[in-house]
This record gives structure tokens, C-alpha cells and sequence, in this order.
């Protein structure tokens, strides 16, 4: 078995889903908006608990927890796939070929039957079985868009919980406390 996996040890997970070829298909705020909105009904109907993400060009990073050991993986499979869908959309709407190109291509060279492949295989589950760990991946992902130069602070970069950590109402999407 590989290093990412769900473990019935812990409660919480640290996940990491990367774009096809780290495309920076989030250029434009409705490409950020469908996932925030496909987190929403993951937490409202679907019972995951986000408790901090970060979106960044190309990846996201998530720290979730669930009830169900399986719940995790089933919903990140569901949300992978439904966000791939809607993607692709926005990218057909909007007359994208450079990106339909490269994930036709992708999807077309791993012969699977589907028209695009948006992400890259799994969601890379790291169990956090401690505070420690849990706060120094809280840390690495708040600080992900300032180590890329996007913002000077963590809690400035709209699509991720740094905002609800320094004590604000982040507008773009609510937290579940850990």
C-alpha cells in the first residue's frame, strides 16, 4: 500500500490535489468559485468538515475530517469529478483550447473514458494524528500563497481560511473548528 491513504487512527486529514501538467487553470475568480461552492455542498450535504484550505493557480490543499473513514475518500472522488465537469465548462465557455487541448490530450494518453483530465490522480491523504502536525500543516498551507509572492500576508489571499485563523469572517467560504 502507498504512504496516502485513510488510517482509522486519525480524525483528520491534510490533502493535496494538483491540476493536470500544474496548469493554472485558477487564473479567474469563477474557476476559485466552483470550488468553494463544490466544498460548500461538500460540507452541507455530503458531511465533510473543512477545516482550512487553501487554493492556490494550479493546486488546493485541505485540511478535512469526516464521520466515516470511507467518507473522505468517496467525497474527494465525487468533488474531483464534479469540479473536473465544471471546469471543463468554464474552459469550453470560454474558448480555451490551449487547456482543452493539453487535458484531452492527458485523458487520451492515460485511455481512460473520459473527454479532459482536469486533476491529477488522488487527493494524497497525510493523517494528522497530532496538534503539532495538524498546526504545522495549517502553517505550511495558510503560507502557501505568500511563499509564491501572491500576498504579503496569508490572511489577504481570498481563497483560503487564513482569513477565519486571524480572527475574520472569511466570505468566500465558512470553516468547521477543529
Amino acid at each position: 500500500m502507498g504512504r496516502w491513504k485513510i488510517h482509522p487512527k486519525t480524525d483528520y486529514y491534510f490533502c493535496t490535489s494538483s491540476i493536470t501538467n500544474w496548469y493554472p487553470v485558477f487564473a479567474e475568480s469563477i474557476f476559485f468559485d466552483v470550488i468553494i461552492e463544490s466544498l460548500n455542498f461538500c460540507r452541507i450535504q455530503k458531511g465533510l468538515k473543512v477545516h482550512a484550505f487553501v487554493i492556490m493557480l494550479n493546486h488546493l490543499h485541505l485540511i478535512v475530517s469526516s464521520a466515516s473513514d470511507n467518507l473522505v475518500s468517496d467525497v474527494m472522488r465525487d468533488f474531483k469529478r464534479h469540479t473536473s465537469g465544471e471546469i471543463s465548462s468554464l474552459l469550453k465557455s470560454k474558448q480555451n483550447e490551449e487547456a482543452l487541448g493539453l487535458f484531452k490530450e492527458r485523458a487520451l494518453n492515460i485511455g481512460k473514458e473520459q473527454n479532459y483530465k482536469i486533476w491529477q490522480n488522488g487527493f494524497h491523504p497525510i493523517g494528522l494524528e497530532s496538534e503539532h502536525f495538524f498546526l504545522q500543516k495549517l502553517n505550511y498551507l495558510h503560507e502557501n500563497p505568500v511563499r509564491k509572492g501572491y500576498v504579503v500576508k496569508p490572511e489577504y489571499w481570498f481563497y483560503s481560511s487564513a482569513s477565519n485563523y486571524a480572527g475574520f469572517t472569511n466570505i468566500a467560504m465558512p470553516i468547521d473548528k477543529w
